[in-house]
């Protein structure tokens, strides 16, 4: 019977404790494990299975040691706006989107992404648009979309 009530709770909590975080992971990794430190030298660099570290219940890639020693000094620094899912879609459309990893920008020392794939370039239409209005708009939707609310 102990048993039974073991399993049977683990089976209802752990999918609550797996949805603790809100982050775009595919391939197992953040941003499809791309090196979130390298976006910050203005490059988009798929990191190495070699250098990898896990915060946040989320796992990162990084491409070299330097990189995931960075990353581990100060995590927070480097995290994607809007758990890396596309900073477009959050703000205009109040959805979680996947990104392209290589379509990005860093403004006001922050990270963000944007879908890029169809013909349709979401950093294009960020950039446009006016993305201080949108920040404005996703931080706000973020709130709402965000399965850490």
């Amino acid at each position: 019977m102990k048993t039974t009530l073991f399993i049977l709770i683990t089976l209802i909590t752990l999918p609550l404790i797996a949805q603790e975080n809100d982050y775009y992971v595919k391939k197992g990794y953040a941003i499809e494990g791309y090196d979130v430190t390298e976006y910050f030298n203005n490059k988009a660099v798929e990191g190495s299975k070699e250098f990898t570290t896990e915060y946040d219940g989320v796992k990162f890639k990084f491409v070299n040691q330097e990189n995931l020693d960075k990353f581990k000094k100060n995590p927070v620094q480097y995290l994607p706006q809007y758990g890396g899912y596309c900073a477009y879609a959050v703000a205009h459309k109040n959805e979680k989107i996947k990104i392209d990893p290589e379509t990005f920008e860093i403004r006001d020392g922050k990270l963000y992404l944007f879908y890029n794939a169809w013909g349709v370039n979401t950093l294009e239409k960020w950039q446009k648009e006016g993305p201080k209005e949108l920040q404005k708009k996703a931080d706000i939707s973020w709130q709402n979309v965000s399965t850490k609310n």
